[in-house]
């Protein structure tokens, strides 16, 4: 309050010293008695206008420390407001006691003196803080752009609590060299960051370009990596939330950074159509995808959702997770298994689930090498259960989550997954029940994958072991490939085998230098990486399609459609899989004899021998 009426008492005084002023300058200063008695008497009548329209326009409620363009343009809209309203009163009242070009001086000079005496603790704060970190990380800012000076400023400002300074830009538009943003100067571009580093004791980059591709944050990462300065990150857009820039999103670099793409868009009218107001089943419900989906699913507000997996841990802790975000939904923990036939006719009798999502699947292909059996029952006997519940109990749409090891498969797991393909092909138009299945390669960050097996053996020390040389993946994030997982679903007329844009695929080699150099160390240095040798089952660069399919486009931009150009070589998938349908019980034994009867004469007779 006595700050208020501090301000009151100096606006009085500089709408006052205005008007003199202006009347001295008018006259040349010479005031003759007359006009200086003219002014005193309508002074009065003057500064209440003035007063009146400052606070009509809020500037007694203003936090001046940061103050801006914004605040300046409110205080030309008072000042006007004020002396349109002090000439009117003094014309209508009759007071012509004052030539009327004192009137407009008057308004620019309480203009300019109301600016200063505003803008002035903002200006001395900047002054003060120009040079100083006050102990905070001097940070070199890579981007001037909009998001790098809103980060700037933020940082500037004097009840900031982030522990970062900055003390200068850089950008590779040529433009911009030399020119200051936010009070801090463009020191150079992308190649300088090194020299600047030194030149300015720099501790912290803080790369503030959300926009850019993964390509761009690697080729920047790597130029920083040649520093001793730690690396900070503003997040890409699809991360930011509604777009908006803060400074708490600022955080160390990860590995989605590296890989960052264009934001999915997704239809969500055309999304919204097959899944609000539907029951909705994800088995897997607890895995890494699976969990995921249950989360954007939510976000549809279904009718229901049943989140089924055999992991206790993981169930209670996704459906904690889920009741606590979205405490509307309907949320069904199912703890059962997908090979129980009994345990899934339950399910589905009960809860008549309208859409399916079948994530569960044992994927890590070491493991299934030696173990096929389990293999073959999970992958192949689990889908069969849960298709033919779906198709018997008339759900709308069923969609598989397979993989990109489905695709000409050297391996137990590929192979299950890629009959998992064709059992959902078959089962398509034997019900009304749209069956369809997505095919990606791997996520980054999902349990037991690539990435978090590198951050424990860094974590550790290494060394960081790399299967061969020239090993490379298809990589997207969880969030990305789910929303591309829903998206099919809207596409879905049945029968398709959608394939999602992976983009380039990375080598894992490269993938493991940039974890360590993320990690502040130095490949081959601090960090040795091991050649390991190929695993059983594994492929040196895995396939989105095979040599017999081609790609047909769909409406989305990064959703496409594997359409068979040839015969399907059955009697191969058959001979890797050998005689492990046998481990399958009798009546999912026969179901696949049925759906599947070409898949090889080996396999139908092992599913023979047990009915």
């Amino acid at each position: 309050m006595r700050r208020r009426i501090g301000l009151v008492i100096l606006d009085a005084a500089i709408v006052a010293a205005s008007g003199y002023i202006s009347l001295f300058l008018r006259l040349d200063g010479d005031i003759p008695k007359q006009y200086l008695d003219g002014l005193l008497t309508v002074l009065p009548l003057t500064i209440a206008c003035y007063l009146a329209a400052f606070a009509y326009f809020k500037l007694y409620r203003q936090m001046w420390e940061y103050a801006s363009i914004r605040e300046l343009i409110i205080i030309v809209k008072a000042a006007t407001a004020g002396a349109a309203g002090s000439t009117l009163c003094t014309y209508l009242i009759g007071w012509t006691l004052l030539p009327r070009s004192v009137h407009i001086i008057e308004w620019i000079i309480t203009i300019g003196l109301i600016g200063l005496s505003r803008m002035s603790s903002r200006i001395i704060r900047d002054v003060g803080n120009g040079g100083s970190s006050g102990g905070r990380s001097r940070t070199l800012i890579v981007g001037a752009g909009d998001a790098g000076m809103l980060v700037a400023r933020e940082l500037l400002s004097p009840n900031s609590k982030a522990t970062l300074h900055p003390v200068g830009f850089v950008d590779d538009d040529p433009g911009k060299r030399g020119l200051m943003f936010s009070g801090l100067k463009v020191l150079g571009d992308r190649r300088d960051i090194p020299r600047l580093v030194e030149r300015h004791d720099v501790d912290t980059i803080l790369i503030a370009m959300p926009s850019v591709p993964g390509r761009t944050v690697r080729e920047i990462i790597d130029i920083c990596g040649q520093t001793k300065a730690s690396i900070k990150v503003l997040p890409g857009v699809y991360e930011l939330i509604n777009g908006r820039v803060r400074v708490s999103r600022i955080r160390s670099v990860s590995v989605e950074d590296l890989l960052r793409r264009e934001p999915v868009k997704v239809d969500l009218e055309g999304i919204a159509g097959y899944l609000k107001g539907k029951v909705v089943l994800v088995t897997g419900g607890a895995g890494s995808i699976g969990s995921e989906l249950c989360r954007q699913v939510c976000s549809f507000k279904p009718a229901g959702l049943i989140v089924l997996d055999n992991s206790e841990n993981g169930l209670f802790e996704i459906e904690l997770e889920l009741r606590k975000s979205y405490p509307e939904a309907q949320i069904v923990p199912c703890l059962a298994d997908v090979k129980d036939h009994a345990k899934i006719e339950t399910v589905f009798s009960r809860h008549r689930p309208q859409v399916v999502f079948h994530a569960a699947a044992y994927k890590h292909v070491p493991m299934m090498e030696v173990n096929p059996d389990e293999a073959v029952k999970n992958n192949v006997g689990g889908t069969i259960v849960v298709a033919c519940a779906a198709k018997n109990y008339g759900a709308e749409v069923f969609i598989y989550i397979s993989t990109d090891k489905a695709v000409n498969p050297t391996s137990v797991m590929g192979a299950t997954k890629r009959v998992g393909e064709l059992i959902v092909q078959s089962m398509n138009g034997k019900g009304k029940t749209r069956f369809a299945s997505v095919r990606f390669g791997n996520v980054l960050g999902s349990r037991g994958s690539v990435v978090p097996i590198f951050a424990s053996q860094i974590a550790k020390g290494g060394p960081v072991t790399v299967t061969h040389e020239d090993m490379q993946r298809y990589f997207m994030t969880i969030p990305e490939a789910v929303q591309l997982v829903i998206q099919a679903g809207a596409l879905a007329q049945g029968g398709e085998i959608f394939v999602l844009d992976m983009g380039e695929p990375v080598k894992i080699i490269d993938l493991a230098r940039d974890m360590i150099r993320l990690s502040g160390l130095r490949p081959d240095v601090d960090i040795k990486i091991e050649i390991t040798g190929i695993r059983p089952g594994e492929k040196l660069c895995e396939e989105l399609l095979s040599r017999k399919e081609l790609l047909d486009v769909t409406r989305h931009q990064r959703i496409f459609i594997a359409r068979e150009n040839g015969e399907e070589d059955l009697e191969k998938i058959g001979a890797v899989l050998k005689t492990y349908l046998k481990s399958l019980d009798a009546a999912v034994g026969s179901e696949i004899s049925q759906i599947l009867p070409e898949l090889s004469p080996s396999l139908r007779q092992s599913a023979s021998g047990r009915l």
